[in-house]
Order: C-alpha cells, then sequence, then structure tokens
C-alpha cells in the first residue's frame, strides 16, 4: 500500500469538500474555491470530516495515482485554508522589479524590460527596500499555478553559475563554477 496515499486527508471546519459524478473533487473554504478531476479509476470517501483515497489493483499505474491525488486533494484544502506564497529574489546590478496590478515589470539587464502579466487568481506584491535584493511575492490559493508562475519569471533570467546574477527563489543555493583559470 502506498503510505501517503492510505493516509486520510482531515477536513477542517469551515471547509467542504463534495465529490460530483465526474469523479470532480471540489473544496471551498475561507479563502475560495478549487476543484480538481480524480482519475476514474480511484475510489474515494468523504465521511467524518476526512478524505479517504483507495485504488482498485497493485499495478504500477494504480499505486502512482494513489498518492498522487490524495497529495493534491491536500494541496486544495491547504490552499482554501492558508493560501500559498512564493518569493523570488532578483540578484544582479540594476535589476529591478515594479508592478501595476497584475502587471509585473521587471529590468533585468536586457535592451528592454520585460513586461509579465499575472493571472487575476494570484496576488503579486514587489519590495526593494535599501541595501536589499528586489524581491518578488506571490500569494494564492493553487499551489500549482504560483508555482508554475514563479518558474516562469525564474525563467526569464536563471541564475548564472559564475557570478550567481539571476532571479532565483529566496533561500536557493546556487553553486558556483571556478571561473577561467589565471594565465602560466
Amino acid at each position: 500500500m502506498s503510505r501517503i496515499g492510505k493516509k486520510p486527508v482531515p477536513v477542517p471546519g469551515g471547509v467542504t469538500a463534495t465529490l460530483s459524478n465526474e469523479n470532480v473533487l471540489t473544496v471551498k473554504g475561507p479563502k475560495g474555491e478549487l476543484k480538481q478531476a480524480i482519475d476514474r479509476d480511484i475510489t474515494v470517501e468523504i465521511k467524518d470530516g476526512t478524505i479517504n483515497f483507495a485504488r482498485p489493483t497493485d499495478q504500477i499505474r494504480h499505486r502512482a495515482l494513489h498518492g498522487l491525488y490524495r497529495s493534491l486533494a491536500s494541496n486544495l484544502i491547504k490552499g482554501v485554508t492558508e493560501g500559498y506564497t512564493r518569493k523570488l529574489e532578483l540578484i544582479g546590478v540594476g535589476f529591478k522589479a515594479s508592478n501595476q496590478g497584475n502587471l509585473l515589470d521587471l529590468a533585468l539587464g536586457f535592451s528592454h524590460n520585460i513586461v509579465f502579466e499575472i493571472p487575476k487568481e494570484l496576488k503579486i506584491a514587489t519590495a526593494q527596500e535599501k541595501g536589499q535584493n528586489p524581491t518578488i511575492t506571490l500569494e494564492g490559493i493553487d499551489k500549482q499555478l504560483i508555482g508554475q508562475v514563479a518558474a516562469k519569471i525564474r525563467g526569464f533570467r536563471k541564475p548564472e553559475p559564475y557570478k550567481g546574477k539571476g532571479v532565483r527563489y529566496v533561500g536557493e543555493v546556487v553553486r558556483k563554477k571556478a571561473g577561467k583559470a589565471a594565465g602560466k
């Protein structure tokens, strides 16, 4: 049995979880509503404030899906109760970030600024304190969407291995390479 899959997902007070006939799990909470389609092979049971998942056989596919959907359901519940945040920092001389509403304006050392539209489901905040690197903070209830948008922003200028310049997650460690060896 999957250790993750057989663990029940607790549904806290103030959160309602329902399963439709099309096998779509809907979770409503104080921060919003999220939906997740569940594979038809995995059976979902909602009772006594918990969500339980079961698989029909021990096939590799069923074992993989068993733990996957349990984790996705857990992420939905955490999202509608607490929400998720992701912070990025810009490391480099002259790198700047600003936002107006859901438009993110990045100056990353190219000949032009990069203007990126953030999905309306997410909130964005930029901060630039003196002596600190500029930071971008993404907040929302959908863990997958936040991760995807943060990866897209990081992809505009990934940290390079020689000086470490670029966009990186706060707390990310970039391994640096030795530069060109000095002449004889």
